[in-house]
């Protein structure tokens, strides 16, 4: 595996239930804690210099068999389908990973191809962000045109919100590389999310965000409660979005808002989504993604077909302020609420909170499974409930 992610000990975990060895090539192996606990071999290397991971590889391969190269990192997952084509190894393609993780290059791919997404523009400086914002017409979404978990995407509203974010944007874009941006149409409606294996829709989920200007998740629910009409529009457009990118291999999660239009893709993520949508998917269906991922990774074939019918929910405990993590209770009382499959507090009291607007903002979740939409709720909303914390405030200057 290429570096770690949220996945990464599930992915280890499925792994040694195949009889598989897992080793871990990192460029900092403690990052992240992803790594912790698992007692995974963890070697590390320089992940962005392709040649020293081949001559990695290739040093391993005189100890082990390698069956398979993949990662949970989407990052990494161009570097996967290079490493794949040297070793012959089953993987995805990389040209058409790499262009699928530039959203501008994903965007215009996508509009060649039909597929309904948002008007969008790619700038490169201050003037050209405000001439698309005024072209396309508020409120617009502005957003760094590589990244992943809604990091510095924002909903504007003015060109003085479009100022001040952009300000911020290009002095944190020019800190990594070049400041592209792109600045896109908001599509508004209700949030979808499909996830495929290889050219076969998997399901269909639906989401919540917390409050706008940002675009943190607050709740996943699968399945997505629809129409039969609108879930083979969804499937449809979810489907030709593979086409058009040239993927079809492995894992892709594709995000999608219902519009006055129908459905608009948001964003094409060439990989399988982070956690927790594995663990609901297989609460809903009985499909562990990440096992069947590794079988089609090692050149076995994957089994899709569904084997239970249920409901499951994911909410996410987002923190209310900046400042001081005193403390955080009642997880083991909402873990022993029936019906609820897992309670993770991701930061430790003491921690300090610096919300960002994205995932990070986030400090744990809860998942709850059952036969019916209603009662899962109800169960993820008792759970929630039982859960407390404190924070304290970061001192305000001049106090």
């Amino acid at each position: 595996m290429i570096e770690g992610a949220s996945n990464t000990p599930r992915y280890a975990q499925a792994a040694k239930r195949l009889g598989l060895d897992p080793i871990v090539l990192s460029a900092n192996p403690t990052q992240d804690g992803y790594l912790a606990g698992e007692e995974l071999k963890a070697i590390t290397v320089d992940t962005d210099n392709y040649d020293e991971v081949v001559s990695e590889c290739s040093r391993l391969r005189a100890t082990y068999e390698i069956s398979g190269i993949t990662s949970a990192r989407e990052s990494a997952y161009a570097t996967v389908g290079k490493l794949c084509r040297h070793f012959d190894l089953p993987g995805p393609n990389p040209e058409s990973i790499a262009q699928c993780c530039d959203k501008f290059i994903q965007r215009r791919l996508l509009a060649e191809a039909g597929v309904p997404i948002p008007a969008y523009i790619l700038a490169a400086n201050a003037m050209e962000i405000e001439s698309a914002a005024t072209k396309i017409g508020m409120p617009v979404v502005v957003k760094p045109a590589v990244g992943i978990g809604s990091v510095g995407v924002r909903l504007c509203r003015s060109l003085a919100e479009v100022a001040e974010h952009t300000t911020y944007l290009l002095d944190e874009e020019q800190r990594r590389s070049s400041p592209m941006i792109l600045v896109e149409e908001f599509a508004q409606g209700p949030q979808y999310c499909a996830e495929t294996m290889g050219n076969e829709l998997v399901w269909i989920g639906s989401g919540d965000f917390g409050p706008l200007p940002h675009f943190v998740y607050y709740k996943w629910s699968y399945p997505a409660l629809l129409t039969d009409d609108k879930h083979k529009r969804i499937a449809d457009v979810s489907l030709s979005c593979l086409s058009a990118l040239g993927l079809g291999w492995g894992p892709t999660n594709i995000e999608l808002r219902w519009t006055k239009r129908g459905p608009v893709v948001i964003e094409v993520n060439p990989r399988l989504a982070g956690s927790p949508t594995p663990q609901l998917v297989e609460l809903a269906y009985g499909i562990d993604l990440i096992t069947e991922h590794i079988k089609l990774v090692i050149g076995d074939e994957c089994d899709m077909r569904k084997r239970q019918s249920h409901f499951a929910a994911a909410r996410f405990l987002i923190a209310d302020c900046d400042g001081t993590l005193d403390w955080i209770d009642g997880g083991s009382q909402a873990a022993a609420i029936h019906g609820v499959a897992e309670v993770k507090v991701y930061v430790k009291p003491k921690t300090q909170i610096a919300r960002k607007g994205d995932y990070r903002d986030c400090i744990g979740h809860i998942i709850a499974s059952s036969p019916t939409n209603a009662q899962t709720d109800a169960i993820l909303q008792r759970a929630v409930d039982s859960i407390e914390w404190c924070i304290t405030p970061l001192p305000i200057a001049g106090d």
